[in-house]
């Protein structure tokens, strides 16, 4: 991982960073919301740096330290009554320009994979097709928020799709890790993301897309106006 070219870490790392101010602006520019996630990337950071999550042999695996909080959260804040507030100040228009990053996360993973880091099926040349929901991003917002020509259903539709195709590249990308259960990607597994800064794509990318579109199904198939 010491060799890869500069680029790739540099753009993810906009991407990330972008991904986050993105998400800020939509929750109404929550200063707390900001402080937590940078909080929480700089921490990771400074776990990753360690070589904390190089070790893959652990049962569970030390990786569930990336995935689990963000998901033990998104659950309190669904289920909890001031969590349920501050999902429904969120910005779904702005929400959904938040799945552009999806484009050049696409990018990134293809360019691993060239540098061995990832293998071919977490790639737009393998099974993983994600890339579209970050092409198709712009249509919906222009067309559902903009225009508003798209009605609800359409809107709800894009969001389940796209959630699918989310929850597809994570199952690959678990499972063509080098863990004790691992199954695809045996000559070439997914070693790049325990490594920074691409541990921030598990830990903060994911979870954010995942997030976005939980709320926008929600705000969906609810009364309340997008």
């Amino acid at each position: 991982m010491e060799n890869l070219p500069i680029y790739i870490s540099a753009v993810f790392m906009l991407t990330t960073i972008i991904t986050v101010v993105i998400f800020y602006r939509s929750s109404n520019n929550s200063k707390a919301t900001l402080f937590i996630l940078f909080g929480w990337l700089t921490m990771q950071s400074c776990i990753s740096l360690t070589g904390f999550y190089k070790v893959t042999n652990t049962v569970p695996p030390r990786f569930l330290l990336l995935v689990l909080p963000p998901v033990v959260l998104i659950i309190v804040l669904f289920l909890t009554p001031k969590g349920r507030k501050y999902i429904a100040g969120f910005n779904i228009k702005v929400l959904t320009l938040l799945h552009i990053a999806r484009v050049p996360v696409e990018l990134v993973l293809f360019w691993l994979f060239i540098q061995k880091a990832v293998p071919k099926i977490m790639t737009f040349e393998g099974r993983n097709f994600d890339i579209l929901s970050g092409i198709t991003a712009p249509f919906i917002f222009y067309f559902g928020f903009v225009k508003k020509q798209l009605s609800k259903r359409i809107i709800l539709l894009w969001n389940f799709i796209c959630l699918a195709l989310l929850l597809n590249i994570v199952v690959l990308a678990i499972l063509s890790a080098p863990f004790p259960f691992q199954q695809f990607g045996l000559s070439q597994p997914n070693i790049a993301v325990l490594y920074f800064p691409f541990i921030w794509l598990p830990c903060c990318i994911v979870p954010l897309v995942m997030f976005s579109h939980l709320v926008a199904i929600r705000r969906c198939l609810s009364s309340q106006p997008l």
